[in-house]
């Protein structure tokens, strides 16, 4: 990759209210965590630059509201996306059954034209004991639908980092794999 480039890459996190969205991106982002955040209407923003193989790339990443009757409007922001995070919480089984229709939502958006949209699911809160998901649960849904599974803890920042790593590292490679001129599944600007 050429390092005279600057790539900017529209990452989406999308999942059902209270899973741990903006946590994530916060402790991804700044480093930080904080017990009581707001919910998040809408979506916000949160940029990080960063460097793969010696390309700089700055993310911006989405963190979209995950309340039902504000679904239609989040789903707007979804266009332009070269990556999304689908994220669940491990106490909460009803937010791992939602995973479904999150990702179809996301899907028909979309309207990728690539087979494999570069996506990653995570399982948050590991760090809590009321476990409702298995892990073997969620590997399996992964693996049937072929995207990467990371538990992890946005509170004791356990696998953020990967999670983030792997995506943008699987958006760049489709990107380049590709060729950025031949970017069959960006269909617009990045932002």
């Amino acid at each position: 990759m050429n390092s005279s480039k600057n790539v900017d890459l529209k990452i989406i996190i999308i999942g059902a209210l209270g899973v741990g969205k903006t946590s994530l991106l916060h402790q991804f982002v700044h480093k930080t965590f904080h017990e009581d955040y707001r919910t998040t209407l809408g979506a916000s923003i949160l940029s990080k630059h960063i460097m793969v193989d010696n390309t700089p790339l700055k993310l911006q990443i989405w963190d979209t509201g995950g309340q039902e009757r504000f679904r239609s409007m989040v789903s707007t922001f979804y266009k332009g996306s070269d990556g999304c995070m689908l994220a669940f919480d491990v106490t909460d089984l009803e937010s791992f059954e939602s995973l479904d229709d999150w990702r179809e939502d996301f899907l028909e958006k979309i309207i990728p034209t690539e087979q494999g949209f570069p996506m990653v699911v995570l399982g948050n809160k590991i760090d809590l004991n009321e476990r409702q998901v298995r892990r073997e649960l969620a590997s399996f849904w992964c693996k049937e639908k072929d995207i990467p599974y990371f538990e992890v803890s946005a509170k004791n920042d356990i696998n953020v980092v990967q999670a983030f790593e792997t995506l943008y590292s699987y958006v760049n490679c489709a990107l380049y794999c590709i060729g950025l001129e031949s970017q069959s599944f960006r269909s617009r600007p990045p932002f």
